[in-house]
């Protein structure tokens, strides 16, 4: 009894500690590779800062100095740099001034 009560404990502990964060990660990283567009500054898995010039199903084209461009694997993008669309708006300029 005490030994199932243990393995139980053990497969709980590998569930919430190892398998969950592990497919978060995965599912932000989807989420990410997803997103990106051409024209987006990202940073590869590996440390190289771009931009993306050409964008395809399995890979993308970056640019990492002018007319320095490699291809690496869309798995790659492990960060997208530019912000999403709806933070680059202009702020409303009669926000905040309590001017009516």
């Amino acid at each position: 009894m005490l030994v199932i009560a243990w393995l139980a404990l053990l497969v709980g502990a590998f569930y919430f500690l190892l398998w969950k964060p592990q497919q978060r990660r995965m599912r932000m990283a989807r989420a990410i590779q997803s997103q990106i567009e051409e024209g987006d500054e990202i940073l590869t898995t590996s440390g190289i800062y771009g931009r993306i010039v050409k964008l395809g199903d399995d890979d993308a084209q970056v640019e990492i100095a002018p007319s320095m461009v490699i291809r690496v694997a869309r798995g790659a993008i492990g960060q997208r740099l530019t912000p999403p669309p709806s933070s680059l708006e202009e702020p409303d300029e009669d926000a905040g001034t309590g001017a009516a």
